[in-house]
């Protein structure tokens, strides 16, 4: 009887303690508007960097109204009424604090510039399935000397099964890009010797933390240092990644100590600040489904690309010609057929990476679409099942959509190096349209593999005539739905539409006159990059078209 009020004692003091660690302590303020503020779209460079300016100046971006801070006034606001700020966001347009006091959240709400204010609470149970995910994905196992031998070493499959090797002979190894790297800790990259060519070049461009009261990124774990590996590690014969001549942004915005959605803000606004340095590509191995308390679960409902936090601040980064790519998650399948995606996988304009092991098979853990509004979800897949990455002092091989999606990041840097003018959407486009499943792509492998020697070559294709034998003209392009081709004056051409593998998808005898055919066939592509081939008395030509709704 003495033993049985003794463990009842121990779970009701248990019972107490969970219940202070569920109540509310973060919240997110969301404001209405950002009336008033100093900062004006006619002067960006009070709020972005020069790089950043000259990457919209490259790809055509204007500035807008989401490139605005939020405004000073109202977080000065919010702090005088006793809340301590943690991380503003623009593209959001709000704050998330931290208070314990009630009623300084009652003096938020009823700020006329609040339109309202979300509680943040905690639990442990959801952070301990995460801690037991992330421990399954460190696991070290013991590499096979065969696959040690050659310039990449251990890195040898997951370079060449992409086909990034080809980049790296032809003078693309990632020189003059940018890369940031959002993860939840990068213990062990400040002094690993896979970093030291990194450090030693002052590639190592800076580190920021997004996480309250811990100014250093490499705390907590060192899964960011792994994910970081399989980009930056050059040590010749021993581990080379994908982009190993790129320089570095670390940014932790993934709290260990628990599974919050304000780990979602903090992503958006580690991703704006990203974006402001003028960030070319951002890649993320975290996602998002159940939290610590239930109540902010993502039902499927939320796999629009439109809802989600971390989603539509994914979506604003493409807009401000920032590519992300985020791992797919590792909930594989689902009996019954559902989405298995971690937020924010569901974002259209971004790649979502699944994994397959060093054969190319998908490996069993790799999340699948589709997304709520029936879009395929993983976009590619990469090595994800056998990953030779770089951590514990050492290297190891792992498992995870974590480790797959950066060697992917690495390679679509190097393809952006050689196609600095392409768009994001392009980007994307043409690593989609070179794997290996793109002809009949589905929710378990996505577009398959891409092969990097292919996404070069098509995006290097130029007319095979000069301007002087122009035979036919194609407008716009890229196309968001509408094509019109104009046929110059008193000839006839021969007309083949081919798809990226080199396939024929249709024939037609052009004279001018019958465009309503053949326009009516182009508008009806799927998004995607095409070849138009026109063969007349005067010559060939070949342009590329982009369809991208």
């Amino acid at each position: 009887m003495i033993m049985k009020k003794i463990l009842l004692f121990v779970l009701l003091i248990a019972t107490v303690c969970a219940q202070a660690q569920i109540a509310s302590n973060i919240y997110w303020v969301q404001f209405t508007d950002k009336n008033g503020t100093p900062y004006t779209i006619d002067n960006p460079e009070a709020y972005l960097s020069q790089r950043a300016l000259d990457r919209r100046a490259r790809l055509g971006i204007a500035i807008d109204e989401y490139d605005l801070p939020v405004n000073p006034q109202y977080l000065q606001a919010v702090a005088d009424c006793g809340a301590e700020l943690i991380n503003p966001s623009k593209w959001l347009n709000g704050v998330s604090v931290y208070t314990t006091n009630p009623s300084v959240i009652d003096a938020i709400n009823a700020l006329e510039f609040v339109s309202v204010v979300r509680d943040c609470p905690n639990d442990p149970k959801a952070q301990e399935l995460k801690e037991q995910w992330l421990a399954e994905e460190m696991r070290m196992t013991e590499m096979p000397r065969a696959t040690m031998d050659g310039y990449y070493g251990g890195a040898a499959t997951q370079v060449s099964q992409i086909r990034a090797d080809y980049m790296h002979s032809q003078g693309y190894r990632g020189e003059g890009m940018v890369i940031a790297v959002l993860d939840g800790g990068f213990v062990g990259a400040e002094n690993h010797p896979a970093f030291d060519n990194m450090r030693e070049e002052g590639r190592l461009l800076g580190t920021r933390s997004f996480l309250p009261g811990q100014p250093s990124v490499y705390t907590q774990s060192g899964h960011g240092c792994s994910c970081l590996s399989t980009i930056a590690a050059f040590v010749p014969d021993v581990m080379v990644g994908t982009a190993p001549k790129a320089s570095f942004y670390l940014i932790h915005t993934e709290n260990g100590d628990y599974e919050n959605i304000v780990e979602e803000y903090n992503w958006v606004s580690g991703a704006e600040y990203a974006d402001s340095l003028g960030v070319d590509v951002c890649t993320t191995s975290l996602g998002y489904i159940d939290f610590d308390m239930i109540q902010w679960n993502h039902p499927f409902e939320h796999f629009d690309g439109q809802t989600a936090p971390m989603t539509r601040g994914v979506e604003v980064a493409a807009s401000r010609g920032m590519l992300c790519l985020i791992a797919a998650g590792n909930e594989g399948d689902s009996s019954f057929g559902e989405c298995t995606l971690g937020i924010p996988a569901d974002a259209e304009h971004c790649l979502s990476v699944g994994a397959v092991d060093g054969s190319g098979e998908r490996c069993w853990f790799s999340s699948v679409g589709p997304t709520y509004d029936g879009r395929i979800k993983p976009d590619v897949m990469a090595r994800g099942g056998g990953t030779y990455v770089a951590g514990y002092g050492g290297y190891y091989n792992g498992d995870g959509t974590s480790f797959a999606t950066p060697v992917l990041a690495g390679a679509v840097t190097c393809l952006w190096q050689a196609n600095s003018h392409a768009s994001v959407q392009e980007i994307c486009d043409a690593v989609r349209q070179c794997s290996n499943r793109a002809s009949n792509p589905d929710v378990r492998y996505g577009y398959g593999i891409p092969n990097f020697e292919q996404a070069m070559l098509m995006l290097h294709v130029e007319d095979t005539s000069a301007p002087s034998n122009e035979i036919i003209k194609v407008f716009p392009n890229p196309s968001s739905g509408q094509v019109h081709i104009q046929l110059e004056d008193g000839y006839q051409a021969e007309i083949g539409i081919y798809d990226l593998m080199g396939r024929k998808m249709m024939g037609y005898h052009f004279n001018g006159l019958n465009h309503t055919t053949l326009e009516t066939y182009l508008n009806q592509l799927k998004n995607g990059v095409y070849f138009i081939n026109a063969v007349s008395d005067r010559g060939s030509q070949t342009l590329k078209l982009v369809m991208a709704r």
